[in-house]
């Protein structure tokens, strides 16, 4: 009887120890569960990179949005070697040394890049041959509600005073364009329109209103630009309810020419041809023009709302309310 009473014991004290906890027990097995999911979760999350966005494509070409700090590194390289090696930019010892053009906005702000995905060779050795996209292009875009979320604001506001043109449109999304630049050797018609496939899908998926930013001509003399900023003045200076003014410390007059004085083939070859893009699309300037010494530079304030874009370019980029890019990859 004592030995029966002995097992009986033995038996339940081992089906108390391989029983499923229960009470404060429980909970905490729970919750070393979910904590044990979350950190694999995380770890998944890191090991698969983001898939990029992709807008379009033609031939080994595709343009799309940055997925990762890659990318953004890759676009930033791009702008080093196109501003500060091609053109007149003035790098400080940081960019010098890391050759890139970064700022804070970089962060806050989408990339949108062109991106050559045709097999490259590195290296001389035979298995060295293998397919590494290169970034061929970029533009960085902000739009207003982040801008508007982070303690940066929108960049241009640095050089035009864009608050009251802001608070007076209200009802309209705004989005700033910057940092566009394409590599030397691309800056072909399809790498730019495929760059502007990108953009302009971008702006329809987000219903953006207006774009606006600052572009800019090669220099930092305004009188070597006469013809062409005299022709932006009179010709392309935004009506009041959309005009900005340069602030008054960093304005320079953009009337170097009376308007009869002003030929007009000879001021749109001398033009840029991104403000001349953006002028054919229905683009307005601000009032005055800035010297940006950093980057060698004399810019003019681009505004270009959406309603005023040219519709027979709607014909080839698509229509406003068509929401899919015409050159975007098949499924």
């Amino acid at each position: 009887m004592k030995q029966g009473q002995g097992l009986t014991g033995r038996l339940k004290r081992i089906a108390r120890l391989t029983a499923p906890p229960s009470g404060l027990l429980a909970k905490r097995a729970l919750d070393v569960r979910a904590l044990n999911e979350k950190a694999r979760a995380k770890a998944m999350a890191f090991v698969r990179a983001p898939q990029p966005k992709i807008y379009g494509r033609i031939g080994d070409l595709e343009v799309r949005l940055a997925s990762g700090r890659s990318d953004i590194l890759r676009a930033q390289r791009l702008r080093y070697e196109v501003f500060y090696e091609e053109m007149s930019a003035k790098p400080n010892a940081v960019a010098a040394m890391r050759r890139l053009d970064q700022d804070s906005y970089d962060a806050v702000c989408e990339h949108l890049l062109v991106v050559d995905t045709s097999p490259e060779l590195h290296g001389t050795e035979r298995w060295a041959h293998r397919r590494r996209p290169r970034v061929v292009g970029t533009y960085r875009v902000l739009r207003q509600e982040i801008a508007e979320q982070s303690s940066l604001g929108f960049y241009t506001q640095g050089e035009y005073d864009i608050g009251p043109l802001l608070r007076a449109k209200r009802d309209y999304r705004f989005m700033e364009l910057g940092r566009s630049c394409v590599m030397k050797p691309y800056r072909s018609k399809r790498s730019v329109e495929l760059l502007w496939h990108g953009l302009w899908t971008y702006i329809r998926e987000h219903k953006v209103d207006v774009m606006i930013g600052c572009a800019s001509f090669e220099g930092t003399d305004p009188g070597a630009h006469t013809m062409a900023l005299s022709y932006l003045h009179h010709y392309a200076m935004a009506p009041q309810d959309w005009r900005c003014n340069a602030h008054a410390h960093l304005h320079q007059r953009m009337d170097l020419l009376p308007k009869e004085k002003v030929d007009l083939k000879q001021a749109l070859k001398a033009m840029p041809p991104l403000i001349k893009g953006y002028l054919r699309l229905g683009a307005f300037v601000g009032d005055g023009a800035v010297i940006d010494r950093q980057f060698g530079t004399t810019d003019v304030m681009i505004v270009l709302p959406v309603e005023k874009i040219d519709p027979r370019y709607f014909e080839h980029f698509g229509a406003p309310d068509e929401l899919k890019s015409r050159v975007a990859p098949a499924l």
